[in-house]
């Protein structure tokens, strides 16, 4: 691994677990801003807005700000504007995170052209799920904020989105367009927001395929941790092989070439 300029970390299972600091990740971010690199958090995160995030974080210690944070929604956002401007959006998620949303017109009912899925929770029930494939079959596009099959908590895994997207799509007979994590545009938005090259940066995730493997495919340099949804088996079972797996993101200052080039 070369000189570093910018890191990219996921925040759910690799700085925080249920929002709650995970040992040593406080300590270890403000090693990483003292050694004068680039950072941007970037989280598939759906339940809070970035604003909010920064609080939390804040709150706990981390030296973070609103501006440190790119989060899926607001990669949506930026997505609809490019590709659907103007576009009639039926949003499913669990969190309010509109206000990441700037620009995106989201309706209850009537015809849409868009259905938009965040992340899973009580609204994902049968009656909002039949609506979405009834749209869908009606000729709407299916986005998906991300695709991850479950995230960690203080009690356990819990179900995510991923499980239902991919029952849309074969349900629909659609593909889902994917704006969050292992999306390349949203690896690419986090370089442009550091203003540094794909190989000048490290991504550190505990999602071996949509954090780490994802970011080595877009030409970053991957760390895997063994906090969060990390599972033994899931390393072994997983497309590729990681630049570095690491404990925990404690560990993120001590690997070699992290440091200014």
């Amino acid at each position: 691994m070369g000189a570093v300029r910018g890191v990219l970390i996921d925040i759910d299972g690799v700085l925080t677990v249920s929002w709650r600091p995970l040992p040593g990740a406080v300590e270890a971010l403000r090693a990483v801003r003292e050694a004068g690199l680039g950072v941007v958090l970037v989280t598939n995160t759906t339940s809070r807005t970035r604003a909010s995030i920064a609080r939390t974080l804040a709150g706990s210690g981390f030296p973070v700000t609103a501006d440190d944070i790119l989060t899926a929604p607001a990669a949506t956002a930026a997505h609809l504007a490019a590709r659907y401007p103007g576009a009639r959006c039926a949003l499913l998620n669990s969190g309010d995170v509109r206000e990441d949303l700037a620009g995106v017109t989201v309706v209850e009912d009537g015809d849409v052209d868009v259905v938009l899925l965040g992340g899973a929770g009580p609204e994902f029930g049968y009656a909002a799920l039949d609506r979405a494939f009834g749209r869908l079959r009606r000729g709407a596009r299916l986005v998906a904020m991300h695709r991850n099959l479950y995230w960690r908590t203080e009690d356990g895994l819990r179900l995510d989105a991923g499980a239902f997207v991919a029952g849309l799509e074969a349900a629909a007979g659609v593909t889902a367009e994917v704006t969050g994590k292992p999306s390349p545009a949203f690896f690419a938005a986090a370089l442009r927001h550091l203003a540094v090259e794909a190989g000048q940066a490290l991504m550190v995730g505990d999602d071996v395929e949509s954090d780490v493997l994802a970011a080595q495919r877009a030409g970053l340099t991957g760390v895997l941790v063994r906090t969060g949804k990390f599972l033994p088996e899931t390393l072994e079972s997983a497309s590729g092989t990681p630049d570095h797996v690491v404990d925990s993101f404690a560990d993120v200052p001590g690997l070699p070439g992290l440091r200014p080039c």
